[in-house]
């Protein structure tokens, strides 16, 4: 069943009515005519919403419960996935999944958060937020697929890194800091794609890469909106005001250089045609990859360094 978002309920509306005259056509009525022209009709209506998206009504959409994870990349992607499990100091992380399998028949190590699609799965990704032994994981990860010479590929959709307690007392932001050193360290390319949020150190951690790229209605920041109005204005109510004036959009980190290029979505987003937007993600990914192709590994070391760098001065 779709779930529609608050500023979605004009299309709502006439889906709804699209829904009760197939109901009635179903008795015998021919109303084929009718049910063409309000189907043609929420078509535009959807089309011209989703053409003139705030940035706040994109980080709905980026959150949207039905938009792809990542174990749904993994499934339209991957073949032969296998997970590893553990970061060999103190267990495993369910939030971060991270593995080896085949991209396209080549070997590749993959990583990323996993939200869950459903209550139970939820609780045991822990929603997406990974503590220090998911980063760590990653790292030992990255570490065996340099020592293998495999490219790596992650995919980032998380409201942060867990800010509970535990986290904090083993190492949170160490364990961050260190993933974010491994990808930059790494001597075989790597690109990184955020598909719904990629917020704070959760996602730069990964996403420290050779490419980077986003989805047309994913959002990219070093803070969610709602900790930004709790502590500019200590209310964390304001968080559709903070979103609109912190540039978090994909249009806004390509203007800055900070992604290299954006994923169109589907008309009315990713969660309206997942497998079409898995399929765009595949080819772009492909093309990422294909863009490093030849590079020794200093080569794309200096090149990875080089995007950072510029960074920086470009918005300094």
């Amino acid at each position: 069943m779709r779930s529609y978002l608050d500023f979605e309920k004009p299309v709502a509306e006439l889906d709804s009515k699209v829904d009760e005259l197939r109901t009635l056509a179903a008795s015998g009525t021919d109303i084929s005519d009718e049910i063409g022209r309000i189907e043609d009709k929420a078509a535009q209506a959807l089309a011209d919403l989703y053409q003139n998206l705030t940035p706040w009504q994109k980080t709905l959409v980026a959150r949207h419960p039905q938009r792809p994870h990542f174990n749904d990349f993994i499934k339209g992607l991957i073949t032969e996935f296998t997970p590893l499990a553990g970061d060999r100091k103190f267990g495993e992380d369910e939030a971060l999944v991270a593995g080896f399998g085949r991209f396209r028949g080549e070997a590749i190590c993959v990583m990323g958060q996993e939200k869950g699609d459903s209550t139970e799965s939820r609780i045991k990704h822990n929603f997406g937020m990974a503590r220090p032994e998911g980063y760590r994981k990653c790292v030992r990860l990255m570490e065996m697929a340099e020592r293998f010479g495999l490219p790596v590929l992650s995919l980032a959709d998380s409201a942060g890194a867990y800010p509970g307690i535990g986290a904090e007392e083993r190492g949170q932001a160490e364990a961050i800091a260190r993933s974010t050193d491994a990808c930059m360290a790494l001597t075989v390319p790597n690109v990184a794609i955020i598909t719904g949020e990629g917020m704070s150190g959760g996602a730069i951690a990964i996403t420290t890469a050779n490419k980077v790229l986003m989805l047309e209605h994913a959002i990219y920041s070093v803070i969610s909106p709602e900790a930004a109005s709790s502590i500019l204005w200590r209310d964390g109510t304001k968080a559709q005001e903070a979103a609109n004036n912190m540039k978090i959009t994909a249009q806004d980190m390509l203007r800055f250089g900070v992604i290299d290029s954006i994923l169109k979505e589907p008309v009315g987003g990713a969660h309206r045609d997942p497998a079409a937007m898995i399929a765009t993600t595949g080819d772009a990914i492909a093309k990422a990859f294909d863009e490093l192709r030849g590079l020794d590994g200093d080569a794309i070391r200096k090149q990875r360094r080089q995007k950072f760098l510029d960074i920086g001065r470009k918005l300094s």
